[in-house]
């Protein structure tokens, strides 16, 4: 069911196959381009090295904070289709890809529903993740702490920032 009122939603995006900046822009004009969804801010892209599987290229990262009038899982149905549309193949658990896209939260809401929960269940711990999403909504909660706080408790050594897309 989708929202009465707009909701602020974010995502991450992530790549390390292929042209990424090309695929996030991809990604970007799609959302922006689908009813009940626009993209009202994007972070700069880092670079940062593999997470989980370790024997494979640096990745690059940036989050999009969205407002959103669709419903959670149309929402992620629509990632899942923009990510099979920049080739994503998932072969292989934290292997590589052309394009992922997470979604972090979708307001307030807390769902847990087979292949989705929000808020993203690792976002916490991961620095690639909390940076760029600290650069452009900082003052978001996720488990009643501000996501630069969060950002303060992990690592973030090897996350790089880049510039924008």
């Amino acid at each position: 069911m989708a929202p009465d009122e707009p909701i602020f939603s974010a995502l991450s995006l992530g790549g390390n196959l292929g042209d990424v900046r090309a695929a996030f822009r991809f990604a970007l004009e799609r959302l922006t381009s689908t009813a009940g969804v626009a993209v009202v801010a994007t972070s700069s892209v880092y670079r940062t090295a593999p997470w989980g599987k370790l024997d494979q290229p640096d990745f690059l990262n940036m989050a999009a904070l969205l407002r959103v009038t669709i419903s959670p899982r149309a929402l992620l149905d629509l990632c899942l289709a923009i990510e099979r549309e920049q080739g994503r193949a998932r072969i292989e658990h934290w292997g590589p890809r052309t394009l992922d896209i997470d979604i972090l939260t979708y307001g307030d809401l807390v769902v847990e529903e087979l292949g989705l929960t929000i808020p993203h269940p690792r976002l916490a711990d991961r620095a690639f993740v909390l940076t760029p999403l600290a650069e452009i909504a900082p003052d978001t909660l996720v488990g009643g702490m501000r996501v630069a706080e969060l950002c303060e408790r992990v690592d973030a050594a090897g996350v790089e920032k880049t510039d924008q897309l």
